[in-house]
């Protein structure tokens, strides 16, 4: 056998263990775990640890207001309803975007419009959402993703100036700075994300910031009255607050060192990192790094076998998302133009999950190494290996 035969082909994978595993072990969770066992407090509805996780991310946030909730994706539908979208309203937002934000507008019975991203960065831009507005326009909605900063000064400038809600939905990017700010904290309403395979997790959870301003009272107010029945619609436990509070603690640091391993991987050829340099400004906060894959630095071989192939090595790259122009029919979706960067993006963007980052050493190395594995034999798989099925079902 070949000893660099990719493993696709039938070499033996890089890492034959497969990516790191998520969440990593965690002595400061494990001992939030016991303690909730050895006290009961897991069970209860109220107790310490939420008011603690709350105080926790204000601290890390600038002082905002906090709500905790059941998920990033309940988050963004509070933020909407507490900046006051309502049905018949348009919210304004990338075409190449987590499906689920278009929808949460769409819940409310509002309009998703969706709008062109910038070529370089596939992050949405000012100029694409000044070109958008109308007299419907409540709010626009930006996702800093991949890795990538939307430029929140010119999009916060040109809310202000239109008078539309901004909300800034970091929920790939916790820990992040962007410009000068923590990411977040940048619009009337932030959302941050606990899902299982976010770099903080619950399992489930999310969170709604707001500024610690007398509009913001308003907004959390909002969001307090519809999530009010008696219990809380949309509530995060006890236990999760729990094992977050020293994730949140130690975010900072494994922030900083995301942003470092993620520095090395910078110039590896046919791979266009979407994260900026880390600069005194800005900082990347990374969930997915996000790439520009060219097929042409890869003899033509399409996105779904280079990641099928770096899976194969135990290297964790998957696509991208899908475009939304690809995932929901233009009558529910006012699509702003043609959208070309946005439908690059859902062609060509691939993604490295999280974990690597963190434990870098080998695991680090393996990632250059078997890139450049599977471009060695990209020819051959492209002719042998059947391409995976990257096809999205269009919602009528």
């Amino acid at each position: 056998m070949n000893a660099d035969r990719p493993a696709i082909l039938g070499g033996v994978p890089l890492r034959p263990d497969g990516p790191p595993g998520w969440p990593p072990p965690d002595p400061a969770t494990d001992a939030a775990l016991r303690a909730l066992i050895e006290t009961g407090e897991w069970g209860r509805y109220h107790g310490p640890h939420g008011e603690a996780l709350r105080a926790a991310l204000a601290e890390t946030h600038g002082g905002c207001g906090v709500h905790l909730c059941a998920g990033g994706t309940a988050a963004v539908e509070l933020a909407l309803i507490g900046v006051g979208v309502t049905a018949g309203d348009e919210v304004i937002l990338a075409g190449y975007d987590f499906r689920a934000n278009a929808a949460n507008v769409l819940a409310l019975g509002a309009v998703p419009v969706a709008v062109d991203v910038r070529p370089d960065d596939w992050q949405i831009g000012p100029d694409a959402v000044r070109a958008a507005l109308t007299a419907k326009t409540k709010a626009v909605l930006v996702s800093h993703l991949h890795g990538g900063a939307v430029d929140l000064p010119a999009v916060r400038a040109l809310c202000d100036e239109a008078g539309v809600a901004l909300i800034e939905d970091a929920c790939q990017n916790p820990g992040a700075t962007v410009h000068g700010r923590p990411a977040g904290t940048w619009g009337d309403a932030g959302v941050l994300s606990f899902g299982g395979s976010k770099p903080l997790t619950a399992g489930r959870g999310g969170a709604v910031l707001v500024p610690s301003n007398p509009a913001g009272a308003r907004i959390a107010a909002r969001v307090r009255r519809h999530v009010g029945r008696g219990n809380d619609l949309s509530p995060l436990s006890e236990m999760q607050a729990a094992v977050l509070l020293p994730q949140v603690r130690a975010l900072a640091e494994r922030t900083r060192i995301r942003a470092e391993s993620a520095a090395t991987l910078r110039g590896i050829a046919g791979l266009t990192p979407l994260a900026p340099a880390a600069t005194a400004e800005t900082t990347p906060g990374f969930y997915k790094m996000g790439f520009q894959y060219d097929p042409a630095a890869f003899d033509g071989l399409p996105r779904g076998l280079f990641c099928a192939a770096l899976r194969a090595e135990g290297v964790a790259f998957d696509p991208g998302f899908a475009a939304l122009r690809s995932q929901f029919s233009g009558r529910r979706v006012r699509f702003v133009g043609d959208l070309p960067h946005a439908d690059a993006a859902g062609a060509r963007c691939v993604v490295l999950h999280h974990p690597v980052l963190l434990t870098g050493g080998a695991d680090l190395a393996a990632i250059p190494a078997a890139v450049e594995r599977v471009r060695a034999w990209a020819g051959e798989i492209a002719r042998t290996v059947p391409l995976p099925n990257e096809a999205d079902t269009l919602e009528l």
